[in-house]
């Protein structure tokens, strides 16, 4: 196991498991393909680098989502953020997931230290070293943005 104790290497351990998380959902995505029936849909782009992608959910009549599912085409980041996200918002109420889009927001824009501040990412804080790479926050937060336009009954979003 890695320790992220605060030791010396604290920065390098995070960095490899970011690393090695973004490798495994980029090839083995959860909830990637066609979500029907949804109740909210969403398409997100990216065009500085191209990044395309449907974003669905079936939330039920209490706001709580059943289902939450993504296709489309992205980079490596997009895609595992995207499969984070749906992993992290099944079961959750429309509020919460609200909650966890401005968290994820602030964590990747380095507005929130996950690590000192309390917050409900879990495993999304594997993210909070995006900022270092600014080119690559709208990779990660297409799909967040995706989302929260499904829930704003919009129908295309963009980066831009």
């Amino acid at each position: 196991m890695t320790d992220t104790s605060g030791t010396a290497g604290h920065g390098r351990d995070i960095d490899e498991l970011y690393q090695q998380v973004i490798i495994e959902h980029n090839r083995h995505p959860r909830n990637f393909g066609a979500l029907e029936p949804h109740t909210h849909r969403a398409e997100g782009y990216n065009p500085l680098c191209g990044d395309h992608l449907f974003v669905s959910l079936n939330i039920d009549e209490q706001g709580t989502i059943q289902a939450v599912s993504f296709e489309g085409d992205g980079c490596a980041i997009s895609k595992a953020s995207a499969s984070l996200m749906t992993m992290a918002l099944k079961g959750k109420k429309i509020e919460e997931a609200r909650m966890l889009f401005d968290e994820f927001r602030r964590l990747i824009l380095k507005e929130m230290d996950a690590a000192r501040e309390p917050n409900h990412l879990g495993k999304l804080t594997v993210f909070s070293g995006v900022w270092k790479y600014p080119s690559r926050v709208k990779c990660a937060i297409l799909a967040w943005h995706t989302m929260k336009g499904a829930l704003d009954n919009a129908k295309t979003v963009s980066t831009e």
